[in-house]
């Protein structure tokens, strides 16, 4: 699941401070389960938009913003798209590009994406992820410190951390103490002999 949250509403008007003739297009996976992209808050975007003085044309929810395979398919869930002059994306940087690849108008975020997470037991976990393209987190017992660790430490935590807390973030576990407990728990401690080089932090 993509992390986003909402940018603060003057931000996006800001954004559209030239346009008119709006098109709303929403996300029905990741920014509908965060609630920054699903029916209620796009609806609520186009009645504080019009509130605004601007003039939305329409809006849409595709399955997920970030596959949407062409224009025409965004024809075929509102027509009116093709009488946009700009598209506003309530979805994570994803969606946005996609779409942007896809349209011939100019398309605008109306949120920011912060990390890569999931939902576990009901619950919303961020910064699951970082992303980087060089998978390592077998080594950590499936935590990944590049993406939690606010300093992405990934040999063991830094001097800061006091009673398992983040230094940076004291409401947070440390992610090392989550790593060590894991590992524990699967009898891989042996996992935290390996000493992690510049190089291979790197590559």
């Amino acid at each position: 699941m993509i992390i986003s949250s909402a940018k603060p509403f003057e931000e996006i008007l800001e954004l559209l401070k030239n346009e008119n003739d709006i098109f709303i297009i929403g996300c029905g996976a990741c920014a509908a389960k965060l609630h920054v992209g699903g029916e209620n808050e796009v609806l609520d975007m186009l009645q504080r938009l019009e509130e605004s003085g601007k003039n939305v044309v329409g809006w849409c929810i595709p399955s997920a913003a970030c596959s949407v395979a062409s224009f025409d398919s965004l024809v075929e869930k509102n027509p009116v798209i093709k009488e946009a002059g700009c598209i506003l994306v309530m979805a994570c940087g994803s969606g946005v590009s996609i779409v942007s690849k896809v349209a011939d108008t100019p398309v605008y975020p109306s949120n920011n994406t912060q990390s890569l997470g999931g939902r576990s037991q009901g619950e919303v976990v961020p910064e699951l992820c970082a992303m980087c393209g060089d998978c390592k987190v077998y080594y950590f017992g499936g935590i990944c410190p590049k993406g939690q660790c606010p300093k992405q430490l990934l040999n063991g935590p830094c001097g800061g951390s006091i009673d398992g807390k983040c230094e940076v973030d004291p409401e947070k576990d440390c992610v090392w103490a989550l790593i060590y407990k894991r590992l524990e728990k699967i009898g891989r401690l042996d996992m935290l002999e390996k000493v992690w080089t510049c190089e291979e932090v790197t590559e």
